[in-house]
C-alpha cells in the first residue's frame, strides 16, 4: 500500500526579494529572515524528521545555534519586519526546544501534528484492569480525610496508602517502558516508509498509552498530596 502524503504548505516566497525560499529560516538568495509556512512543525524548525529518538546533544547544540542565529540582538538595525520575524522564530524555537526535549511531551506533540490526539481526550475513566485497585485507592484517601478531619491515629492509613502509591508508581514505569518501545516502533516505521494504516495503529497505541500514563499520574500525584498533608 502506498503511504498517504500529508498536506503540505505552498511554497514559501521572500517577503525582501519575492524569490522562492527553500531555507528553513533564511532566503537563500538575500539571507532575509523567513516566516514559516503554515504552522509551525516543531520538527521542521530543528530540520528533525519527524520521529521521536532525539539525541539530545545534537537538539542542545542546533537549539543553541539557531538561538544565536535568531536571536533580537542580531536585528536591532534590521527592518521592523525582521525585528518582528526575529522575535516570533525565537519564540517558537523555546517553545519547540521546551517539547522536543521532553519525551512524553514530544509524543504528545507528534500525535497532535498528525491529528492524533485531541485536547481532554486524557481525561478518561480508569483503565478497566484498574477498576478495583483504584477504588480501593479512593477508600483510602477518604479514610485518610476523615481520620484528619476527625483527629483519628493515621499510621495504618499512611502506611496503606505509601504502599498504594508505590504500587502504582510501579505501574507508571511500566507505562514509561511500554511508551518507549512502541515509540521506537513508529521510528521504524518512517524508517521504513510503512504505509498509513500501520502508522495509525502505531499511533494508536501511543494514545492508549500516554491516556493510561495520565490517569496513573495523577493518582500518584494526589495520594502523594494527601501523604504530604499528613
Amino acid at each position: 500500500m502506498t503511504q498517504a502524503m500529508p498536506a503540505t504548505n505552498p511554497p514559501l516566497v521572500c517577503w525582501n526579494c519575492h524569490e522562492r525560499a527553500q531555507g528553513t529560516h533564511f532566503c537563500p538568495s538575500c539571507g532575509k529572515l523567513q516566516q514559516a509556512a503554515g504552522t509551525t512543525d516543531y520538527f521542521a524548525l530543528f530540520e528533525m524528521p519527524r520521529k521521536l529518538w532525539i539525541e539530545m546533544n545534537a537538539l542542545e547544540q542546533k537549539f543553541l545555534q539557531l538561538s544565536w542565529k535568531l536571536h533580537p540582538d542580531n536585528f536591532v538595525n534590521a527592518t521592523e519586519t525582521e525585528r518582528e520575524l526575529s522575535l516570533k522564530r525565537s519564540s517558537e524555537l523555546n517553545d519547540a526546544y521546551r517539547v522536543l526535549r521532553d519525551p512524553v511531551a514530544r509524543v504528545e506533540y507528534l500525535l497532535g501534528l498528525e491529528n492524533m490526539r485531541k485536547e481532554g481526550e486524557h481525561k478518561q475513566q480508569a483503565p478497566p484492569e484498574l477498576l478495583e485497585e483504584v477504588f480501593e485507592l479512593n477508600e483510602s484517601l477518604d479514610e485518610l480525610r476523615e481520620a484528619k478531619s476527625s483527629g483519628s491515629d493515621l499510621a495504618a492509613l499512611k502506611s496503606r496508602l505509601e504502599t498504594a502509591e508505590k504500587n502504582f508508581g510501579e505501574k507508571l514505569s511500566e507505562v514509561d517502558a511500554q511508551l518507549q518501545a512502541t515509540a521506537s516502533d513508529w521510528d521504524l516505521a518512517v524508517d521504513a516508509n510503512a504505509d498509513d494504516t500501520a502508522r495509525k495503529k502505531i499511533m494508536s497505541r501511543l494514545n492508549e498509552l500516554l491516556n493510561r500514563r495520565s490517569y496513573i499520574r495523577n493518582l500518584v500525584v494526589n495520594v502523594a498530596r494527601e501523604l504530604g498533608e499528613v
